[in-house]
């Protein structure tokens, strides 16, 4: 499920992933604090605490659009307990967030009005990492898709040193393994 995520990132070498970590997250909108709390845990363990602020903001808007736009609406959010999954992975110089829906609907930044509660949720996004994409996600070995479909992967970049912020920008289809 993570190799689109490795491929095009420096180092190439998937052996050199310094560490990466995963949850399932409940279909509830609870869920969003538990993949705080998460985040928190896993960066502290990495020695990555004081990226926290921006890293669980970002995993709060992207954990957020997935309850809100990818999960049926018809159906009793309970029977999708395990619809919605937060993968992180560190390399030496970068930190990625990356959450898993079963909707192969793309991700669209919308133009929200100045008075809106919400509808910034991907330009959040934007501003606090550096860099964020999608790719239609792959069916991990074993598992058949309830409804056939594959899903998607919203992803989330963070440069973890100065040395990588002279690097160019990470293109959006960095991740994607369409041509």
């Amino acid at each position: 499920m993570l190799e689109p995520l490795r491929q095009g990132l420096p180092p190439i070498d998937p052996s050199a992933v310094a560490g990466s970590a995963s949850c399932t997250l409940p279909a509830r909108f609870e869920a969003v604090g538990g993949a705080r709390k998460f985040t928190r845990t896993t960066l502290t363990s990495w020695d990555l605490g004081d990226r926290f602020d921006d890293v669980a903001l970002v995993v709060s808007e992207l954990v957020t659009n997935a309850l809100r736009h990818a999960l049926p609406a018809d159906a009793p959010r309970e029977r999708h307990d395990c619809a919605v999954r937060l993968h992180l992975m560190r390399w030496t110089s970068r930190l990625v967030c990356a959450v898993r829906d079963p909707s192969e609907e793309s991700p669209v930044a919308g133009e929200a009005p100045d008075s809106a509660e919400s509808g910034r949720g991907l330009f959040l996004v934007e501003s606090f990492s550096d860099g964020w994409g999608w790719y239609p996600s792959p069916v991990p070995a074993g598992d058949t898709p309830p409804d056939g479909g594959l899903g998607k992967v919203v992803w989330a970049l963070f440069r973890l040193t100065d040395h990588a912020s002279a690097e160019r920008p990470v293109p959006a289809d960095a991740f994607s393994d369409r041509p």
